[in-house]
């Protein structure tokens, strides 16, 4: 799975201002910008769920190689699973709550700051549905191969077991921090655009 695919999400957009943002360009990109959202959004839930359902025939075919002693891994392919159900129920999800092109402006708004909430929790929360789960099913992978090995093989070296957990850890680290830091630069600053377009919205009677 590609994690970084949630920061790039973000990266692919102009940087927002948040509060000190003009309001006369958050009306005239409003749109582009919802669209644009939205759209990257479709990439990202296909591509993620692709990448879990591409994978898993290898999976199916190492616990072939392996034998019946490979049954952890039918654990590990249900995680990974579990992953990619996320991708898909967002993708019903969105696909749901999208507005017609006749909506005013204030409803694609509301809607759009709506989305742009879900989306900060959702990435805020990632180590739970997505980080620990995939942790998980490489440590049961990584320890029915070990298992099914001769003992000489590299991945009995206690050096290797602990560089290869260790470089997983910091892999895993890594793609919490890099979102984090997406929520942080990108989605909360975007939350305040829209909701002082909505302040001036309402304001103005629109």
């Amino acid at each position: 799975m590609n994690w970084s695919d949630y920061e790039m999400i973000w990266k692919r957009q102009e940087i927002p201002l948040g509060a000190a943002a003009d309001m006369a360009d958050l009306k005239a990109t409003f749109e582009c910008k919802r669209r644009k959202l939205y759209a990257l959004l479709k990439v990202r839930d296909y591509s993620e769920a692709g990448v879990g359902l591409l994978l898993s025939p290898l999976f199916v075919y190492l616990w072939w190689q392996i034998g019946s002693s490979g049954w952890p891994i039918g654990i590990a392919l249900m995680l990974i699973f579990s992953v990619c159900l996320v991708f898909v129920r967002e993708r019903f999800r969105i696909r749901r709550m999208q507005l017609g092109p006749e909506a005013s402006m204030l409803a694609k708004l509301e809607a759009y700051l709506t989305e742009l909430r879900h989306q900060r929790q959702l990435v805020l929360s990632m180590w739970k549905w997505s980080l620990a789960p995939l942790y998980l099913a490489i440590l049961i992978i990584g320890s029915t191969i070990r298992q099914s090995r001769p003992t000489w093989d590299i991945s009995h070296d206690p050096i290797f077991i602990v560089g290869f957990w260790t470089m997983n850890a910091f892999l895993f680290w890594f793609a919490w921090e890099i979102n984090r830091r997406a929520v942080r630069k990108q989605i909360e600053p975007r939350i305040e655009e829209l909701e002082k377009l909505r302040h001036d919205l309402t304001s103005s009677g629109a």
